[in-house]
């Protein structure tokens, strides 16, 4: 079957792309099993030379890159724009840290001849989604890349045009051939590739769903794999939150990537002696937003990515509604072309919707109110998700106590939640295991060997 990319905005087809068959998946794997053996061979300020040319041209190309983003997934086009220049920022940080990062190591009390070091394992499989479709790849890419290994990239196929550009992204910032290559391919050859002696791990981000079937694959293949799954973020709103404040980043989280984000803040848990100051601030700056074209750097809000997914939206919202949630805003689908769904507040949201157990994937907002500071903790927790978390408070001794009891992968106390290089990024529960990022992004493909020298 062809990769089809459709314009969410206009839901027309805007390219046809074929798919790779076996020969081409073999000479691939082939290529990146060659290529590995030779890359970890180099030396990383070479490897790290390599990570500054590709900054450089992902800055060249960044006017390309995000509109063509934005025309496969819909993504507003500033928002492109900032996903293409951090991508460039990772690739600095890894390449000037990644000496440090990976840095043999004396640990505290070891023996004098014992020392730890890190090798690269491999060809790494990156199974990434659309919603990013630059930065995801990225995100799993570089870490891999500075320390010896390489990288095939089974893309999401409604964005195949993007992990096109990569590929020669990081062809023209200089890469040897085989370091870095995209697989045009579905799901068929993704358990094969998983089974293949010559991969030696892999990095997924998207669905829970996915990710149990290529953490039970990968199992069964005894291969290490990081996993970056859904989460359904809660937004805490104590008594004595600032609620401008709160209200606006709790908005722009809810919108970003016309909600369309794992770590988006989903379920507002505001105490109820605010409740109603709260929602009349975020539904007035949920209302304010601008959704349109999102070629137009004055839209704030684009379409969702797919029909399925759009449909997939409304059917949970419906299904609230019909249980007895309240619409405070939006909440009917638009007439006219694309994929679009407005900004959508619904109260009322209890146990057994959609809204409070499930992942909500796009603009719409469930409120939850709780009496308390404990029963807000105990609803942020009543999720099988755990990927990050808001809390909004003016104290800072009580945001500390209750960030501790929090299960998620982070907490962003009175901002939104936002993956950076330096940090850790990962959830728990059925958000997945396992750290990108930072050191651990370094580290978490590479053999921590101990050698001996006596």
């Amino acid at each position: 079957m062809p990769l089809i990319a459709t314009n969410p905005a206009t839901g027309k087809p805007i390219s046809v792309h074929p798919e790779h068959r076996g020969p081409e998946i073999e000479r691939a794997v082939a290529r990146a099993h060659r290529a590995q053996r030779a890359w970890r061979r180099r030396e990383l300020s070479e490897r790290a030379g390599h990570l500054l040319a590709l900054a450089a041209e992902l800055r060249r190309q960044i006017d390309l890159l995000a509109a063509l983003a934005t025309a496969e997934m819909g993504k507003p086009i500033t928002q492109s724009r900032a996903e293409i220049e951090k991508c460039a920022v990772l690739c600095e940080y890894y390449a000037r840290n990644g000496a440090m990062l990976l840095a043999d190591e004396k640990p505290a009390g070891a023996p004098a001849p014992g020392r730890v070091v890190f090798e690269p394992l491999g060809v790494v499989l990156a199974i990434m989604p659309w919603n990013f479709p630059f930065w995801q790849v990225i995100r799993a890419a570089v870490p891999v890349l500075i320390g010896g290994n390489v990288l095939l990239l089974k893309h999401a196929p409604n964005v195949p045009g993007c992990a096109i550009a990569l590929e020669g992204v990081f062809r023209r910032a200089g890469f040897p051939t085989g370091v870095f290559q995209a697989l045009r391919i579905g799901i068929g050859p993704v358990p094969g590739l998983i089974r293949d002696p010559r991969v030696a791990a892999v990095t997924l981000t998207g669905s829970t769903l996915a990710g149990r079937t290529v953490a039970e694959q990968a199992g069964a293949a005894l291969k290490p794999v990081v996993l970056e799954l859904g989460g359904s973020d809660p937004a805490i709103v104590l008594a004595d939150a600032d609620l401008d404040r709160a209200a606006e980043a709790c908005a722009a989280s809810r919108l970003f990537n016309s909600g369309q984000s794992c770590v988006c803040a989903k379920r507002f848990i505001v105490v109820r002696s605010v409740l109603r100051e709260f929602e009349e601030k975020f539904i007035a700056r949920m209302a304010a937003r601008r959704v349109g074209d999102p070629m137009d750097p004055a839209v704030e809000v684009g379409p969702l990515a797919r029909v399925d997914l759009r449909a997939k939206l409304d059917g949970q919202v419906r299904a609230m509604i019909r249980r007895g949630a309240k619409v405070r805003l939006g909440g009917k689908m638009p007439a006219g072309p694309g994929f679009f769904y407005p900004p959508t507040v619904l109260s009322g949201v209890v146990p057994g919707m959609a809204g409070y157990e499930e992942e909500v994937f796009g603009p719409v907002a469930s409120m939850i109110a709780v009496r308390n500071e404990a029963e807000a903790v105990r609803v942020a927790n009543d999720t099988s998700y755990g990927l990050g978390a808001n809390l909004f408070t003016r104290d800072p001794q009580k945001a500390r106590a209750i960030a501790s009891q929090i299960e998620s992968g982070c907490v962003f106390v009175n901002d939104f939640v936002r993956s950076m290089p330096e940090l850790p990024f990962g959830g728990v529960k059925q958000s997945g295991f396992g750290r990108e990022l930072g050191p651990w992004g370094a580290r978490a493909f590479m053999n921590v060997k101990t050698v001996w020298e006596g």
